[in-house]
């Protein structure tokens, strides 16, 4: 998880000598098991070699034996550790295998020493006349943290699974519907843009694409979380990994291999999942000073123990030194922050919820006010035409006919609203000539040779006061007015409305209870959008917005002191979307909105920005009790280490014993990390 460190190859990092983490996930996990695999061997022959070598310890005999067995565990079972450990020392990179490579042979080479050339050694260093030796520590402590590498190896690919589960959605075989019409199924690889696919019932979607024969309902609750299946039909697009339910479908492939949605989610997810939080900060700038500090502790060790300690001063002096070495091992301190990220960003994956990096995480849980765009949003973002009002003596036919062919060529989500009005009337729509959108206004054009004005009463001209009156009525029940203006006069006036999202209630009661007040930005008009705003209890309105005006309103918010999110899904939402401290595209919206933030929300709805509020939360509380366990370890773990209780008590932790102590920890904090999986309030 150490910043700028790649590699073309699996092994260890050269800065903090932990495994490298794959950069694309692999659906089967063989592929980033070896570590595990080996580290799994060593442990199994090194504990089969070790427990002899503890028994002979513990009746006090064999030293030559003890010297032959454990020597293979040493040397050759922690000779990774050792590996590391020198590595280290040449770049100047001191970690957690310094200490290890340092303990370990300290140990092993001092009680080879003793055996070789027991004459060599003062009375000092000398019990009941002998020089004990600490083959079964230096054997111990290198099985131990064999174990612990295990441990934390298995844990560690518990973390991808999320992952790993997204890539297994991929069908392997298309069944390609080829000239003539025959069928027949090919791998997945060899699908094309353009390709006509047929997916039978029962089968996944291969790709993302569009249904052009065949209805059925299929289920999408691998990328929305919503278990309803939803219904396809011609034109409905349909996404690759998702369940086709009982009828068949024949569908034109649109995006394959790595431009499929479910290939864009597992690269997101993957990446987000090595990206570093602010907060990792913290245990970089203490793992800096950390290693050093301890290597100081030991030599005082050393020192005070041979100065000031009981016979055998020395062995005691060596043997807490070897301790403290051992229990200050910084791996704790390491998988803090990268386990829990990994983890969270993973249970996301799996809620709908794709974070873009750990950052955007980190920055959600600090959030206190949500900015969030009304159409798209909050309402469905499919609006229907509800009343065509022409002025006296006008035809209402003529106005709509020339309003939709404008609105046509615009991108303005109430624009299919007056398009779908006329399709449904079978008013024939006229070619646009000079067609131009006028920011935060409307629309204008040239149709027959009239000039057209769809939107703002500004745009349209003077507003005969039967029409005022007329729309007032109309937004005072929430729904939107466009004046149309024929050759600069106005014509009459259309009434859009955007029906709210069943599930928008909910969320931003939700929302509240999180304690996050919430302000809806709108470019509609202000007595529409306050009506959908005391609807849904919304706390703050800014209507009337153009694009620009939507990242003022949350640069002032920020002025005031709030923390921002922005939650949108349109074009004119990515200027806010990127000026927000959090932004939040709706899985729905448009790639730009989705571009300009940072976490997008795949299923489109409000309630997916609620389980986001909760895992942020959830993976930030999680960071700080690994890391407060982590530098509560240490704190009480090296004084013991040292013989603080010795004066008091006569305690002493065996470097066998802080080894345990040392593993435990780390396994501790993946193991509290590993929570957020299953975390119930998600």
């Amino acid at each position: 998880m150490c910043e700028g460190v790649f590699s073309d190859k699996p092994g260890a990092c050269p800065k903090c000598g932990m495994a490298l983490e794959p950069m694309v996930a692999a659906e089967s996990s063989a592929d980033d098991q070896t570590e595990l695999k080996d580290m799994t061997r060593r442990f199994w022959i090194g504990l089969a070699l070790t427990l002899p070598v503890v028994v002979l310890s513990m009746i006090g005999a064999g030293g030559w034996a003890q010297f032959v067995l454990s020597t293979p565990v040493v040397l050759w079972a922690g000779g990774p550790f050792f590996e590391r450990g020198v590595r280290s020392v040449l770049t100047g990179r001191l970690n957690m295998f310094t200490l290890i490579a340092l303990g370990t042979g300290t140990a092993y080479g001092y009680s080879v020493a003793a055996t070789v050339c027991p004459t060599l050694f003062p009375d000092s260093f000398r019990k009941n006349g002998t020089v004990e030796v600490y083959f079964e520590a230096a054997a111990t402590i290198t099985v131990l943290v064999l174990l612990g590498q295990v441990l934390e190896l298995r844990a560690r690919a518990a973390t991808g699974s999320a992952l790993k589960a997204l890539l297994g959605l991929a069908p392997k075989t298309a069944r390609l519907i080829g000239e003539g019409g025959v069928e027949s199924d090919v791998p997945l690889e060899q699908v094309k843009a353009g390709d006509r696919l047929r997916v039978r019932p029962g089968e996944k979607v291969p790709v993302d694409g569009v249904v052009i024969a065949g209805h059925s309902a299929v289920d999408e609750s691998m990328i929305t979380g919503e278990a309803v299946p939803v219904a396809k039909g011609e034109g409905s697009a349909v996404t690759g990994g998702t369940i086709n339910g009982t009828g068949s479908l024949t569908m034109k492939a649109e995006r394959v291999g790595r431009e499929t949605v479910l290939a864009r989610i597992v690269q997101m997810v993957g990446t987000a999942q090595r990206s570093r939080a602010p907060i990792q900060r913290i245990a970089d700038t203490v793992s800096g000073y950390f290693v050093p500090v301890v290597l100081g502790c030991a030599v005082a060790t050393l020192v005070l123990w041979a100065w000031l300690g009981p016979d055998p001063r020395y062995a005691y002096a060596l043997i807490n030194a070897v301790a403290v070495l051992i229990v200050a091992c910084p791996c704790a301190l390491g998988l803090a922050t990268p386990m829990a990220i990994m983890v969270g960003v993973g249970r996301g994956a799996q809620l709908g919820i794709l974070i873009r990096n750990a950052e955007a995480l980190e920055r959600l849980e600090k959030i206190d006010t949500l900015a969030i765009d009304k159409t798209g949003t909050l309402t469905e973002g499919r609006p229907v035409l509800t009343e065509v009002v022409p002025v006296s003596g006008a035809s209402g036919e003529e106005m709509l006919r020339l309003a939709a062919s404008v609105e046509a060529v615009s991108e303005h989500p109430l624009a299919a609203a007056m398009v779908a009005a006329a399709a449904l009337r079978k008013i024939e729509l006229k070619p646009v000539e000079g067609f131009s959108s006028i920011t935060g206004q409307g629309v204008r054009g040239h149709v027959e040779g009239r000039e057209v004005t769809v939107g703002q009463a500004q745009l349209a001209g003077e507003v005969p006061a039967e029409l005022t009156e007329k729309a007032k009525a109309l937004r005072e029940e929430g729904q939107t007015v466009f004046f149309v203006g024929i050759d600069g006069t106005v014509a009459g006036l259309l009434a859009v409305t955007d029906p709210i999202k069943p599930t928008t209630p909910d969320a931003i009661a939700a929302l509240h209870r999180l304690g996050l007040k919430v302000v809806m930005l709108t470019g509609d008009h202000a007595e529409t959008a306050r009506k959908v705003a005391d609807r849904l209890g919304i706390d703050r309105v800014e209507a009337g917005l153009r694009p620009e005006g939507k990242s003022q309103v949350v640069a002032k918010l920020q002025a005031e002191g709030l923390h921002v999110a922005m939650a949108g899904d349109g074009v004119n939402d990515a200027p806010a979307l990127a000026a927000a401290e959090v932004g939040i595209a709706m899985g729905t919206g448009t790639d730009v909105a989705m571009e300009s933030a940072g976490i997008t929300l795949v299923k489109g709805d409000l309630g997916g920005l609620v389980r986001a509020v909760e895992l942020s939360r959830a993976t930030m509380r999680t960071i700080r009790q690994n890391l407060g366990f982590a530098f509560m370890y240490n704190g009480v773990g090296i004084p013991i280490a040292a013989g603080a209780l010795y004066p008091f008590c006569g305690l002493l932790l065996s470097p066998m014993l802080a080894s345990a102590a040392m593993a435990l920890s780390s396994v501790s904090v993946v193991g509290n990390s590993l929570r957020l999986r299953g975390a119930s309030k998600l």
